[in-house]
């Protein structure tokens, strides 16, 4: 066990963190698989799926109410809590035999790693808890290799410049108060009373040596900031409050459901799709750039630098929005280029066209249909007592009368939410997110006494957060002994 995971331990009565009932690394069902049946073809059933995503595209972009940055930050989390790397399009898998490669938690292990000890390519070796970031040539570009490769815990987090941003800007966040802890400021002590409450002091004593300890109050402190975030910020963006708040004194699932339902992964906590612009300003004053135009895993340009106003509401500025949680979704999503979607796709003996395959709605609701075998909008709908949405048109047309549960939770969203899941789609990922917070001993939900930082501004959030490491980055210690090619 990491020393982390020794230090949980002691919360859990000294229970490891793999057991069942604590967060198992793996996938199931919030209730059941649902194999197509019926006598359509494959070629029928495609064809009405296709017709259903050809009535989602727009080039009409309506500003939502959320920050345009809360898109990105929403791929974050998922990047920290999910990572599927078995399923495939066209090929039936049970999600109980599936591993989360990920910690199902909000543990932010795709910054962290697994700590200096198990990656220690993540950090500096001579500096003491500091971890690696920039170069020579783009000093706020992450730490990467040889080869351009980013060194980070998730590689994912570089698959976009927006994302990586958001990688870098809470790997900064973490060598700036490193830096305050190591030159005994202030704040130092804020940074060991915030990071030690829930947890017994001879349980840090005893289990982290002392040239880790400011690390490992450094990574608490922000953890608990960032699970602040999760609930407070990013879920209220997306999600109606009530169901938010109901959710929080009662989950409407089971309580010894599966800690990553495949109805979430694979279904509703895809709305972020929905509420992508096809292209954003990277800085104030600049021209859109494409999404597909900000591709990642390669060195990134100074010019790609983004002003983080301009993503998330900071005082005084407003950032660019999301769009609302819908059934519209931008043109460029159905036109995925090549170097993401190159070839069709196979469902048994059926080919799926190329053209088809770029459509990303098409491949989520065929990974619904064909891989995971999701149950229905209807039939989530029914478990949860929320009343049914009619069955679209463009499906009733194919005689197909059930709606994939991803498009269903947008449509709720359209239909009910006023642009935020509500209903099946709202529940699924409140009910989610909420319980892995409530299994974490050392989560925010089970911290009573935790408040944000009265550093990051009077209004916490991300735009706050975002402002301070803009604000402070440039007084990081040995930030150039940090740099990595």
């Amino acid at each position: 066990l990491s020393r982390h995971e020794q230090l949980l331990k002691e919360c859990l009565d000294h229970r490891a963190l793999n057991q069942p009932e604590v967060l198992p690394q793996i996938f199931g069902y919030l209730l059941h698989e649902n194999p197509i049946t019926g006598n359509l073809s494959k070629k029928h059933i495609v064809d009405a799926f296709d017709a259903l995503v050809d009535t989602m595209e727009t080039e009409k972009i309506a500003d939502g109410k959320a920050d345009a940055g809360m898109t990105f930050f929403g791929q974050f989390v998922d990047h920290d809590i999910t990572l599927d790397a078995s399923s495939a399009i066209g090929s039936v898998i049970d999600p109980r035999t599936i591993r989360n490669i990920r910690t199902p938690n909000l543990d932010m292990d795709c910054v962290y790693g697994d700590g200096p000890d198990a990656t220690p390519h993540l950090y500096h070796p001579k500096h003491e808890g500091f971890m690696l970031f920039g170069r020579k040539d783009s000093p706020l570009d992450l730490a990467r290799n040889c080869h351009g490769r980013a060194l980070i815990g998730d590689p994912r987090n570089d698959e976009n410049i927006i994302v990586s941003q958001i990688q870098g800007a809470f790997i900064c966040l973490h060598n700036i108060l490193m830096t305050h802890v190591e030159e005994g400021k202030a704040i130092a002590h804020d940074i060991r009373d915030c990071s030690q409450m829930n947890v017994r002091a001879e349980a840090w004593d005893h289990y982290i040596p002392e040239k880790l300890m400011g690390y490992e109050q450094v990574r608490r402190f922000i953890r608990l900031h960032y699970q602040w975030l999760v609930l407070n910020d990013l879920l209220p963006s997306f999600v109606d409050e009530k169901v938010i708040h109901a959710t929080l004194k009662h989950d409407p699932f089971h309580d010894k459901g599966p800690i990553m339902p495949a109805e979430f992964s694979g279904a509703a906590y895809r709305f972020g799709h929905a509420t992508v612009q096809p292209s954003y300003c990277l800085k104030k004053g600049g021209h859109g750039v494409d999404l597909f135009k900000m591709f990642g895993f390669s060195k990134r340009d100074p010019d790609s630098d983004i002003e983080m106003a301009q993503f998330f509401d900071v005082p005084g500025t407003r950032a660019q929005k999301a769009l609302p949680v819908g059934t519209k979704m931008a043109g460029t999503l159905f036109r995925l280029p090549d170097n993401i979607v190159g070839k069709g796709l196979q469902w048994g003996d059926l080919e799926i066209s190329k053209t088809k395959a770029k459509k990303l709605a098409l491949r989520n609701i065929l990974r619904d249909r064909t891989a995971l075998q999701l149950p229905s909008g209807q039939q989530m709908a029914r478990k949860l007592g929320c009343g049914e949405l009619a069955v679209p048109k463009a499906l009733k047309d194919h005689h197909i009368s059930k709606t994939p549960l991803w498009f269903y939770c947008l449509q709720e969203a359209e239909q009910v939410g006023k642009g935020k899941l509500t209903g099946v789609g709202g529940s699924i990922v409140a009910s989610v997110i909420i319980r892995l917070l409530k299994l974490d001993p050392a989560s925010i939900l089970n911290t009573p006494d935790f408040k944000p930082w009265s550093g990051f501004g009077s209004n916490f959030n991300m735009g706050s957060l975002m402002a301070y490491v803009e604000k402070n980055r440039g007084d990081i210690a040995h930030a150039k002994d940090l740099w990595c090619e």
